[in-house]
């Protein structure tokens, strides 16, 4: 099934959050039918800094291929503001889609852009977005488009809804108004697209957004639910805990029971499997292929 004929059905699509091919491998082992490259998250994991615009167009399509090559189910990929202008943005696309991507999401912030739910944000002109969308619609072939709008924040919560519409009308396959900070907000939001063309929410732990469970959401209007940063947020406080634990007792044996040993952990990784795809091309005795 495609990704956008998953998006017209229900249940609602939770798409977690993943940031490498490893976090990318347990989700789809956890069972989920897609995953959601965070930029921030990659700022997080692969620079240790914040998400304020500092991860460039190549680390994400980096990461986008090294996810897609370990992993089968679709990709949904931060693509910020396209990395500059309609022309940058139309290079993004093309970048992501050959590097495997299913859906790129891009947001209407100038740049350097920033986390949705920090302050400061600063926008471009609708019209520019707009073009934006335009420009990655001409240049995808498959991928769906996912159209950002972060002027809750800064320009209101009617500007944004105005905002949403006119991306809406021209024509991404996926809304995305972020941070509302009501719940009145969240189902104003789905109700004024519900029929229309499926909408995300974005659940972040201590952001502006009430967090709701999936079920909720559904409920809401939404058909999309991403925990973009969760996975990161959870793999952070338990290795504090554990290099905290290393470091007093200098050993693992604290730690061992909320750990995978070697076995374990090769077995989630599949090295027999590897080590058996290798031995077919060894050689035998004789120099034939076995």
């Amino acid at each position: 099934m495609t990704l956008r004929a998953r998006l017209a059905r229900k249940p609602i699509l939770i798409a977690p959050g993943v940031y490498d091919a490893m976090t990318a491998l347990l989700a789809e082992q956890a069972g989920f039918e897609a995953l959601y490259l965070s930029g921030a998250s990659i700022a997080y994991a692969r620079l240790g800094r914040p998400d304020i615009g500092l991860v460039d167009m190549g680390e994400v399509a980096d990461t986008v291929a090294t996810i897609t090559d370990r992993v089968g189910l679709p990709l949904l990929v931060d693509g910020d503001t396209g990395f500059g202008n309609a022309l940058n943005l139309r290079r993004t696309v093309r970048a992501f889609e050959r590097a495997g991507a299913a859906a790129i999401q891009i947001e209407d912030q100038t740049l350097p852009k920033r986390c949705g739910h920090l302050r400061g944000k600063t926008l471009v002109p609708a019209a520019e977005m707009i073009g934006k969308i335009k420009a990655a619609l001409d240049a995808r072939r498959d991928l769906l488009v996912i159209a950002r709008t972060d002027a809750i924040a800064v320009e209101g919560f009617d500007t944004a809804l105005d905002r949403a519409e006119a991306y809406a009308e021209a024509g991404c396959d996926v809304l995305f108004v972020e941070a509302p900070a009501t719940l009145d907000q969240m189902r104003s939001i789905a109700t004024r697209f519900a029929g229309r063309l499926p909408v995300m929410a974005n659940m972040v732990e201590g952001g502006t957004t009430p967090l709701l469970p999936a079920a909720e959401l559904e409920r809401l209007g939404y058909a999309l639910a991403i925990f973009p940063g969760g996975t990161m947020r959870a793999t952070a406080f338990a290795l504090r805990d554990y290099f905290a634990s290393l470091r007093s007792a200098g050993t693992t044996a604290p730690w061992r029971e909320r750990m995978l040993d070697f076995n374990a952990l090769n077995r989630v990784i599949g090295t027999d499997a590897m080590l058996e795809l290798g031995r077919r091309y060894d050689t035998d005795q004789q120099g034939k292929t076995s």
